[in-house]
């Protein structure tokens, strides 16, 4: 059985060292996630519209980049479009939050993190810390691999860990 396994970070710089840290362990690029506000992605993840640093981005992502493709793709589409919420969510989260979309615009993001798995207490605390700019960082994992998971995500300074 797979879970997600998610820490929240307080810059565009240590969620990269945890992407990239993951990576490294031996999770794949494709299950690792990222979740923040709208404001944040403005914020921490600016691309210039007249630029080509989307499209470059990218290229290079698939090249071999981890979460600078992850970034280069919010800053050219990433806003999550789910009824009242301004978030921006890239990784196997997008459709795990389209499903829960018509219950997280009753409850917000509480609800949208809620329908993820997250214990209320604790996704009403993340939501606090989201709307305060916190990016969280994810990946879904087999059950047995949650514990390097969590090793990882501590490691580069993770200040909550949750497994879902």
């Amino acid at each position: 059985m797979s879970s997600l396994v998610s820490g929240l970070f307080q810059s565009r710089a240590s969620a990269e060292h945890a992407a990239d840290e993951l990576v490294r362990a031996g999770f794949s690029r494709h299950d690792v996630s990222l979740l923040m506000s709208d404001t944040t992605r403005g914020r921490e993840f600016t691309v210039e519209k007249a630029s080509k640093a989307p499209e470059g981005a990218a290229t290079g992502a698939t090249i071999g980049g981890v979460l600078g493709g992850i970034a280069a793709g919010l800053a050219a589409v990433g806003t999550l479009a789910i009824p009242g919420l301004s978030l921006v969510a890239a990784g196997p989260i997008v459709a795990a939050l389209s499903g829960v979309g018509a219950g997280a615009a009753a409850g917000g993001l509480t609800g949208a993190l809620v329908g993820l798995g997250i214990p209320e207490h604790e996704a009403k605390f993340l939501h606090g810390e989201i709307e305060k700019g916190g990016i969280l960082v994810g990946v879904y994992v087999h059950d047995d691999r949650s514990r390097l998971a969590k090793d990882v995500l501590d490691a580069c300074g993770a200040e909550k860990i949750t497994k879902q």
